[in-house]
């Protein structure tokens, strides 16, 4: 079965988060013939501990809610549908590496990891039951996340942390507003501050990083006829290496000294650059392009426990979510021709 066909199979595996049961099972009846496998909920695990050096490759398996587009289909070279990009592409290659014979027997022991509920909330996320579980994948020399990232090397990724940014007033007749306080009028200042704020650029290990604050949502006000007595706006701040979660909170915190309570509701952490990784090394020399990673992907979650990672992998990073989802033919052979270079040194 060639790469094109094994995506167009995947793509047409509904596998919405939370509905990962059946792109498990295919994933375990393909690969269960050829290695070992150990299934957690609906998350596999190909390979085991062999002695040799061991080199992990990541992919998850669900995809955002269909748009229209959940059936895959093949026109002038490009996959359309659902998860083409991301990440059912890297999937796709995952599945052949798994299966060449040439790799099996290579210099390095290879496991592949498939894992659920990437695309919800971060402490669903699939891949922290894996890495409590199996434990030998922490020893693993590098590890290779097969994200879409236009076939560029890229390099660690902002963290990430969500605030809820409160403003309290006192509720009034809307006939009498100054026998009140307009908690949403009280935000306006620092709204206005925040949609005016430029990101701002950090450098680490050669690459830039740009830490950015954006409201993302805003909540308040119980009637047409009342002072809303409370408004609460969501910030969303992406943060750089350089900062860990406790230093990036305090940064959070002195943006938003304006308002009258300020509330963690969820923080993840950057993810680390694998400097002086002799993996990494090859790695980049082979692909020729390293960048750093704007948005925030399970690298983090594996440099939080030590594991050297990186993403590349097929696919563009503007499809990914598209109504419109596609990924080019070439860019599939290119990553798997790619990877099994790195794998076959």
């Amino acid at each position: 079965m060639s790469l094109t066909d094994t995506l167009v199979e995947l793509i047409n595996i509904p596998s919405v988060t939370g509905n990962e049961e059946e792109i498990a099972t295919a994933l375990e009846f393909r690969l269960s013939g050829r290695r070992p496998t150990k299934r957690i909920g609906n998350a596999l695990v190909v390979g085991e501990p062999s002695g040799k050096p061991l080199i992990a490759i990541y992919g998850h398996t669900d995809t955002v809610p269909v748009q229209d587009n959940a059936t895959a289909s093949v026109r002038e070279g490009t996959v359309h549908g659902l998860g083409a990009s991301d990440m059912k592409a890297g999937l796709a290659v995952m599945v052949h590496l798994l299966e060449d014979a040439a790799i099996a027997v290579g210099p390095y022991e290879v496991a592949g990891i498939f894992y659920d509920r990437e695309e919800g909330p971060l402490d669903e996320n699939g891949l922290e039951a894996v890495l409590d579980e199996v434990h030998w994948l922490s020893d693993a020399e590098f590890s290779v996340v097969l994200e879409p990232t236009d076939l560029h090397v890229e390099v660690g990724c902002n963290g990430a942390m969500n605030a809820d940014v409160i403003f309290h007033g006192h509720a009034a007749h809307s006939a009498r507003p100054w026998l009140g306080e307009n908690a949403i009028t009280k935000a306006g200042a620092w709204i206005a501050g925040m949609h005016e704020r430029q990101p701002e650029l950090f450098k680490t290990g050669g690459l830039e990083f740009r830490e950015v604050f954006s409201v993302t949502t805003a909540e308040g006000g119980i009637a047409h006829n009342i002072i809303p007595a409370r408004f609460v706006v969501n910030l969303n701040y992406r943060f750089p290496p350089t900062f860990d979660p406790d230093q990036a909170e305090e940064r959070l915190r002195a943006v938003t000294a304006g308002a009258d309570e300020v509330v963690i509701t969820d923080r993840a952490p950057a993810g680390l650059i694998p400097e002086g990784n002799a993996h990494f090394e090859r790695l980049e020399q082979l692909v020729g392009t390293t960048e750093a990673k704007q948005g925030w992907t399970d690298v983090a979650r594996l440099s939080g426990r030590g594991i050297a990672a990186v993403n590349f992998g097929p696919g563009a990073v503007a499809q990914a979510h598209q109504a419109t989802e596609s990924v080019q033919v070439d860019h599939l052979d290119g990553a798997f021709g790619m990877m099994r270079r790195f794998l076959l040194p």
